[in-house]
């Protein structure tokens, strides 16, 4: 029997890192289509499968289900060298990877270098104003293709001459561009050309139109999870902005992300862990920059799957992720990384804010607003022991149930997955 009937979409719910991977790698068992609609290589999504763990940052976490089609959508900005190490990696590993069960979406926008040069020059030169990007090109990918004519996309890896006249154009504009801001030096586009014309050879057993393949899969009744990046705190819409990512990363982009109609999805799966991080700058209003943010960070290996830096850490924050909660829709919720809090004497949650005087539960995702409030807290009695070999709710310490039962309710939606542990195999449905 399936874990859920329908189709579902997997999302974060807090700035990201919640562990949609693992719960992905979960639904993805019962599934056979994995959709990856937003984001690019900046992600890292981790699955730990017999005690040993694989992560992705381009290929759908369905990958390490034989029999499962996996699309990377339109909605997402490809790095060709990214993904072929990605898949070199895998398949070293005995992943099988073909055309078979990956295609790509001929209409996804390709990361070229000079979007990860664009990267890195704005955030050296911005120095008080970065807003910490991981610095691969995703930003100035998302910007040409709302430029447009400066825009390379997946179907133009497959006409060597339109890619040799469009990068002959765009990176001399390009180059004068960095001089002026940066005073780089040029880039040479012939051997970009070079390389990406090799690249795209490669890459043309795997392109197809994957708005086709989903809608013609989803009318003959295959059962299909999609799989967000990131989280609706940081969609660049609703999230915190500036300091966010630069999709629509929320399940408000699925639709237009991956190509297909809304009565496609029946289910909103939310993912949270049983505290917040985030990475780089932004505000964040329950953090602990003490000791209690230094033990969750080491307990969790707070570090980031793609660039290792340290997260930022601290309590739960129910008016953001509530908030998230009711953006998206979500209809179930995955609680995950219970096992990380466990001794600690006390559990603070975060059920309203204070600002200016007032007392408010209705979240603004206005920076300037946000770096203001003061968080008020309601405190729960922590829990001991190891809970990693629980495989029912009922055997978790009575204090470790009662915070999870105050979160559901806070959120007002079924915790439906809890996870305790790292391996798929450490978590319990409810």
């Amino acid at each position: 029997m399936a874990l859920l009937e329908g189709n579902s979409v997997v999302v974060g719910l807090q700035w990201g890192d919640e562990g949609k991977g693992k719960i992905v790698d979960i639904l993805s068992q019962d599934a056979e289509v994995v959709v990856r609609y937003c984001g690019g290589a900046n992600a890292g999504h981790s699955v730990v499968i017999n005690g040993k763990k694989h992560s992705t940052h381009l290929l759908p976490v369905g990958i390490f289900r034989p029999g499962v089609m996996n699309l990377i959508a339109n909605g997402v900005v490809l790095d060709p060298q990214a993904l072929f190490n990605e898949i070199d990696e895998f398949q070293r590993q005995g992943i099988a990877i073909t055309p078979a069960n990956l295609r790509i979406s001929y209409k996804a926008h390709v990361v070229m270098p000079y979007h990860k040069e664009e990267d890195a020059l704005r955030e050296s030169a911005s120095a008080d104003g970065s807003i910490g990007t991981t610095r691969r090109g995703i930003g100035p990918a998302y910007a040409d293709k709302m430029h447009r004519t400066t825009a390379i996309r997946v179907a133009d890896l497959l006409n060597e001459q339109r890619l040799q006249d469009k990068l002959a154009r765009v990176i001399t504009d390009r180059n004068k561009v960095f001089k002026v801001l940066y005073d780089a030096p040029p880039i040479d586009w012939k051997p970009v050309f070079e390389t990406y014309r090799d690249l795209g050879r490669r890459i043309a057993p795997f392109v197809d139109d994957t708005t086709t393949v989903l809608i013609d899969q989803w009318r003959a009744g295959k059962r299909i999870v999609f799989e967000g990046a990131h989280a609706a705190l940081l969609d660049i819409d609703h999230g915190t902005f500036p300091y966010v990512t630069s999709s629509s990363c929320s399940s408000l982009g699925l639709f237009p992300g991956a190509g297909c109609p809304p009565q496609v999805v029946q289910n909103y799966i939310g993912i949270m862990k049983a505290y917040c991080t985030r990475v780089g700058g932004g505000p964040f209003p329950t953090e602990q920059d003490n000791n209690i943010g230094n033990y969750i960070r080491e307990r969790g290996n707070e570090y980031g799957t793609t660039t290792r830096r340290p997260r930022r850490c601290g309590w739960f924050d129910a008016v953001a992720t509530r908030y998230s909660v009711q953006l998206q829709g979500i209809t179930q919720i995955a609680l995950t990384l219970l096992d990380v809090l466990s001794g600690l004497d006390h559990l603070n949650i975060c059920t309203a804010y204070r600002y200016k005087g007032n007392r408010t539960e209705v979240f603004r995702a206005d920076m300037d607003l946000l770096a203001e409030v003061e968080p008020i807290y309601e405190t729960l009695p922590g829990f001991n022991g190891n809970i990693t070999g629980c495989r029912k709710f009922e055997e978790l310490p009575p204090q470790a149930q009662q915070y999870v039962l105050r979160l559901e309710q806070l959120m007002g939606v079924p915790i439906k997955f809890v996870s305790v542990g790292a391996d798929r195999n450490a978590t319990l449905l409810r």
